[in-house]
């Protein structure tokens, strides 16, 4: 019942084991939570941002609005991109974007444990017409 890991492959909700969803909110700032972990993580993955946010289906606008407003919300930016050119643009995490990832999905891991027999109570007390 772990997170999921951010490689495209999470449950759409519905399907598979209960989990739990993690956001973090930091007030005027701004939050951050699975769908912006997922995005950094395929971008590390693919070492882009066009291709990160064709894989999550959304436009490359989208994913550089995004990418925008996580670097705008730390102390330094979590993405480092490259413009195109001869040898093509890219993106790569920075070490403080690798560092926010890992914090975020130890975040969900020790959530998930904490809650697993919580979560599996709330399973079994779903109505047989809602399992797989």
């Amino acid at each position: 019942m772990g997170p999921p890991s951010g490689r495209g492959d999470a449950d759409p909700v519905g399907q598979g084991a209960p989990h739990l969803t993690i956001r973090v909110d930091f007030g005027a700032a701004g939050s951050f939570g699975p769908g912006k972990a997922r995005l950094l993580a395929l971008i590390d993955e693919h070492g882009s941002i066009a291709a990160a946010g064709r894989i999550m289906r959304m436009s490359y606008r989208r994913a550089w609005l995004l990418v925008e407003e996580m670097n705008a919300m730390f102390a330094n930016p979590l993405v480092a991109s490259q413009h195109g050119g001869r040898a093509g643009g890219g993106a790569t995490l920075s070490p403080l974007g690798r560092s926010v990832l890992a914090a975020y999905r130890e975040i969900e891991t020790a959530s998930a444990t904490a809650c697993a027999g919580a979560t599996a109570q709330l399973r079994d007390a779903l109505a047989k017409t809602h399992e797989d």
